[in-house]
């Protein structure tokens, strides 16, 4: 489902024009860095790739329909924006990129 994932968000920042620099779906929620015109506001990317991103995983993904019914949303209302300036983006590369790999957040999950 990640790859199915990735796909999609990649399919809707083509057609926003948005540029994905890095993307990692964790098993609660996915890092995704994101370079998007200065004139477009953060909150309207987030809004466009969760919505869009819901609609097709719930189209490829009929059961996650039946599972996330009780809420009757796939995605959380929340979400983190920052943008880059005091860090290098190299340094929130490496962070994304290490996220798939700290097996201490997804052991404390279990």
């Amino acid at each position: 489902m990640d790859e199915t994932l990735k796909k999609i968000l990649s399919e809707v920042c083509d057609a926003y024009g948005y540029i994905i620099k890095a993307l990692e779906v964790m098993p609660d929620h996915i890092h995704i860095f994101v370079d998007c015109p200065v004139t477009t506001a953060p909150c309207d990317v987030v809004r466009t790739l969760k919505s869009m991103s819901a609609i097709q995983l719930l189209k490829a993904y009929p059961e996650l329909k039946r599972f996330y019914a009780r809420c009757g949303k796939l995605w959380s209302n929340g979400y983190f924006i920052s943008s880059v300036g005091h860090i290098s983006e190299a340094a929130i590369k490496k962070y994304i990129e290490e996220q798939k790999n700290d097996t201490t957040r997804i052991e404390s999950l279990s």
